[in-house]
Formats: C-alpha cells, structure tokens, sequence
C-alpha cells in the first residue's frame, strides 16, 4: 500500500498506515525570514527611506486663529452639553456607591482635565461610570472608604503598565456575549439596589438578596407615607425620562438627565416634600488620599482580587466604548494603547484624591459627538465646567432629591441590559447567548471578578469546542482496504468521537489512516491514534467471509 505523507510521527505497518507529519502546504518551500547575504549584496547599498509626512490631526494642529475659531464655533458649544449631561450621572453614581456627591464629580474634573488632555480617543469622554457602581459599593461596604483611593490607584497603575506593554489592543479579544453579559450583571445589581435607595431604604449586601427581598421592600414601601411620597417622586423622574425624547426638538433644550433632576428638586422645593436630598460636605472635605495603612492593606486577598476586577472592567469598558465613538464619526481613530495610558493616568490621579474610579461613558461620548465637538478641547472645557460648578455653587447639589438620582440610575441600568442584542444572539448564535446569560448569572449569584472569570472560561471553552471540529470519512474499498480521511482540528475534545469511528471498524483490515486534511493534531489525538494502532495490529484477522 502506497503512504500518504503525514503530520506529525508514523506508525507505520504492513497492514496499516498512520501518517500524521502532514502539513499543509508542505510541497511548496516557505519564504525566508531574512535574505542570505549574497542576495542582499546583489541589491545594492541601502538607500536612506524617507519618512512620509504624518497627516495633522485636529488635537495635532498648531494653535491658529482659525484653530481657536473652531473651538469656539464647535467645541464650546458641544463641551457645555457634556458638562450638562455628565453633573446629575457624576453625583447619581457617586451616591449610589456610598460616597459623597463630590467624589464623583472629581472624578469627572479629572475626567476633563487630565484624561482630556492626553492622547488616545479625541473626542471620548471619561468620568465615573455606573457599570462601576457595584463594585465600588462592594468594596466601599467591605474594606471602607479609605481603601478605595489604594484601589483605584494601583488600577490606574496597572493601566499605566499595560498600556506602556502595548497591551490595549487584546482587550478586544475579550467575547463580546461576556462583556455584555458583564453589562447585564451589573445593570441587574443596580436596579435592584437603586429601589432600595428610591425609597430610602438600606440595601443588602448581595445580589441573590437584594432580589429575593424586594416583596419584603414593596410590603415596607406601601406602610411607610415617607417611603410612598419617594416612590412617586422617583417614577414619574423616571417616566420624565422616557417621555423627554419624544418631545419636540425646541422643548429638549436640557439632557434628559439633567431635566429630570432640575424637575424633581422644584417639586420637592416647591411641595415641602419630606424625602431624602443629598448630603453636602464640601470639595476639601471630600478629599481622602489614601495613607500608609490603606496601602499596606492591598496584601490582603480580596482587595487584590478587588483590584483585579476594577482594573479588567474599567480598561474593557474603555476600550469598547472608544471602538463605539470611532463609529460616530469621520475623525481620528483611536490608538488604544495610548487611551489605556490616559485612562491609567486618570485613574492614579483619582486614587491619589481618594476619588471613584473612571471610565470612558458612552453616554457623555455621544453626547459630544452628537453636539458638534471636533477635537479633545470640548473634553477638557466639560472638565473645566465641572470645577466651576463645584468651586462656586456646591451648595446646590444639597437641594438634589436622592429618589431622583436614584431613579435617573434605574434608568441608566435598564439600558445596560442587552434585550434586543440577546434575542438576535438567540436566533443565530445560541451558545453565545447561553454565554451572556451564564456571565449575567453568575455576576448576580456570586460577584463581580468571578462573575467575569466564570464567562470567559466558557467563552473559551465554547471556542474551544467550535474550534475542535473533526470530521470523519471511511471508505471502504474492493480489496478489503479501508481508507480513512480525517479532516479539521483533532484535539482531546474531539477524541471520542474519533476513536469510537476507529473502534467500530472490523478487524484484520488494511487500513489507511489519512491526516493530510487535518489543520491541527494535538498531542493528546496522535497519541491515542498510535496507541489504537497497536491494538489494531495486533487483533487477529477475520476470515474473508466473516469479516463483512
């Protein structure tokens, strides 16, 4: 019998033939890696390249009196609407995570003013965020508020470190069912923990009881006048929000989030409504830069887990957010090692001041590009904005109705919440909505870092498995030959199938074992195929009319 090249040994017989050093395109000689020195003689000296001219980006531009004329005419305008967009999300965030107010809109100064300046996305806008607000509240709960500066520092750090490796671009490797997954999770979480806070009352620690205990909470909300009259307040904040885009252009003047707040603080000022409102302690107050002991504490386990955590979604988040605004406009793309870099740097300054951490929000992003902003300089001025606000009218935010933000952050987690994306991954790709789901699942049941390690390792599992695919053709010729084509990946998870083909084929044969379509054939696959070729060989044969 004639051999077939193989792929990877030989066990070879008289009666049978394993040919597994196969491999594709192994009759035409591979391309050198470098040119022998006769070669590189024959060329000639080298010439000196000339390097092409860069084009000039819009934050690359020198500063000229036509430059300034845009920032004006564009970016000006486009910065106010993001700083009207971002104030009600930064204090909403803020209070949701158990801190003051004023961290949160710290944490959208440095936003501005730090991560705006630097390079990476242009016109992505950074800030607190509320796919962070459960984690934050977890580790505010767990380890105090003093910790959470060492925590957002060293991710900021760890960002720092990443971005300078060169790393942004494998966070796009990350499954999209796991982050939306992720997404979902979260949204979960802050739902069910904004109605405890939309009625004043005090929210457990975790997922599973937050939502097993809500017929408890609607029981306590229905007996309490003070807990009623918050309810009211925070549905009709939220049905505030969903009617405000469809109204007519000419009345939408304000964001959505920033009418329901304003609309929301008149009523309880002007109704002597007796709900909670935002507690004020003063810019400096809140200030609280991580000491000596917070430090020496990230040794502890959870914390560095916490870390962990906080570092892989905020740079994910990130870095999905700028491949989104990259689809809003014609500008510069984003270089994703050096928006890494800055939102790295953001985050260390934000540990440094004891402040929330940051990512990059879609919601204030669009809102930018959407409003007209052409270069960082619309970023910077909302940073710019925010300071101000907090320098000279702190006392405002006092006046604010907890109910409010806490309903403008049920309606925040409500568009975390992939419905239509989930439906469309049903009905074409069910495992990875079967991903999604898990990831959610287990985020709620369990926490946020393991939540995400438990959807990757399926995500990868499932591409393991579609990636293992093996297929099996036995051909069974006149002279008692078989011939047998095996084509695909051969890995350890494809090996019972292969072997109970093999198995099931009659005894004492001439057996051609054909792997030159294989693309892959792991150690565990030709292992196995060398061993069940011993056992083949040595089985007595089966007389002709026996043998089928």
């Amino acid at each position: 019998m004639h051999p077939c090249p193989g792929r990877a040994g030989r066990v070879a017989s008289a009666r049978l033939v394993l040919r597994p050093d196969y491999r594709p395109g192994a009759g035409s000689p591979a391309a050198p890696r470098h040119l022998p020195s006769a070669v590189s003689a024959r060329l000639g000296p080298k010439r000196p390249l000339r390097r092409a001219a860069r084009p000039t980006t819009p934050d690359q531009a020198t500063v000229t009196p036509s430059a300034v004329r845009e920032v004006l005419r564009h970016d000006l305008p486009a910065s106010v609407a993001v700083f009207l967009v971002a104030l009600p999300l930064c204090v909403g965030v803020a209070v949701a995570s158990g801190v003051p107010a004023e961290l949160g809109l710290i944490t959208g100064i440095v936003g501005g003013l730090v991560t705006g300046l630097l390079p990476g996305s242009s016109l992505q806008v950074s800030g607190p965020a509320a796919g962070l607000t459960v984690l934050v509240a977890e580790a505010v709960d767990t380890y105090g508020l003093g910790a959470l500066g060492a925590v957002v520092l060293t991710a900021g750090v760890l960002q720092i470190a990443m971005g300078v490796l060169r790393l942004g671009r494998l966070f796009r490797a990350i499954s999209v069912s796991v982050v939306q997954g992720m997404l979902a999770g979260i949204g979960l979480i802050l739902i069910a923990g904004q109605l405890y806070t939309l009625v004043g009352a005090s929210a457990p620690a975790s997922g599973p009881a937050k939502l097993t205990t809500l017929p408890e909470l609607a029981w306590d909300t229905v007996h309490s006048p003070r807990s009623l009259t918050a309810l009211v307040l925070g549905v009709a904040t939220v049905a505030l929000l969903l009617i405000w885009p469809r109204l007519p252009r000419r009345a939408r003047t304000l964001p959505a989030p920033l009418a329901a707040v304003a609309a929301a603080t008149a009523a309880t000022a002007l109704a002597g409504l007796d709900v909670a409102r935002v507690e004020v302690t003063g810019l400096l107050g809140a200030v609280q830069p991580p000491g000596g002991a917070d430090l020496a504490r990230l040794a502890d386990l959870g914390l560095i887990s916490t870390v962990a955590a906080f570092t892989l979604i905020a740079s994910a988040e990130s870095l999905f957010s700028a491949a989104a605004v990259d689809r809003l406009h014609h500008g510069p793309r984003t270089d994703y090692n050096k928006e890494l870099l800055a939102q790295g740097a953001g985050n260390a300054v934000c540990g440094l001041l004891g402040a929330l951490p940051m990512t990059a929000v879609i919601v204030r992003s669009a809102a930018n590009v959407q409003a007209g902003g052409r270069t960082k300089a619309s970023r910077v001025l909302h940073g710019l904005w925010l300071l101000v606000f907090v320098a000279l009218l702190p006392a405002v935010l006092g006046y604010i109705p907890i109910a409010a933000l806490a309903a403008i952050l049920i309606h925040a987690g409500c568009k975390l919440l992939p419905v239509g994306e989930t439906r469309a991954l049903w009905r074409e790709h069910r495992g990875e909505a079967l991903v999604l789901t898990a990831t959610a699942t287990a985020i709620v049941g369990t926490d946020m870092f393991e939540g995400v390690l438990i959807g990757l390792a399926l995500a990868i599992a499932k591409a393991a498995w579609e990636t293992s695919y093996v297929h099996l053709a036995i051909e069974h010729l006149p002279d008692r030959r078989i011939h047998i084509r095996i084509t695909g990946n051969a890995t350890f998870l494809r090996l019972p199938k292969i072997l109970d083909a093999l198995d099931a084929l009659p005894p004492g044969r001439r057996i051609l074992l054909d792997l030159k379509g294989l693309n892959h054939l792991d150690h565990a696959c030709n292992a196995a195929l060398t061993q069940w070729a011993d056992r083949y060989r040595t089985q007595p044969a089966v007389p002709a009319d026996t043998a089928g």
